[in-house]
């Protein structure tokens, strides 16, 4: 795959493995490309922190989005509405799925609704706390 020259990067704490499962649940087509832990990689880790996610990548739609879990000592700040990734969507179908996975136990800030040239345009706070924007055209 060819990478992306930005890729979202998002840091859990404690979370992450949970995080990337339920997204490739949401996203049709999409899978995990790594999923490392810090007990493989880090022998000094922390105890209690092996089994945390050092590395995940999820790809999907020809992109990736990294995820990572901080070490318990040392907690990442809360996701916020100030930042979202956006998702064009191929269709209706695939707009609807992602719509419906995404704002499962989470918060529809907006839409769906058709904004400007868009059909459909939704603003959505997952259960994580991660904001995405969904678009069809």
């Amino acid at each position: 795959m060819q990478k992306s020259l930005i890729s979202p990067f998002l840091t859990f704490n404690g979370q992450a493995e949970e995080a990337i499962n339920y997204y490739v649940s949401c996203f049709p087509g999409a899978k995990i490309a790594q999923l490392l832990r810090y007990g493989d990689k880090v022998p000094h880790a922390t105890k209690g922190n092996e089994n945390r996610i050092l590395m995940g990548i999820l790809s999907f739609k020809e992109q990736e989005i990294m995820f990572l879990d901080m070490d318990s000592d040392h907690s990442a700040p809360m996701f916020n509405w100030a930042n979202s990734i956006h998702i064009y969507c191929n269709d209706e179908a695939e707009f609807d799925v992602i719509f419906d996975g995404l704002s499962k136990d989470g918060m529809v800030m907006m839409g769906p609704e058709p904004v400007a040239h868009f059909r459909k345009c939704a603003w959505v706070t997952d259960k994580f706390g991660v904001t995405w924007q969904t678009t069809w055209e």
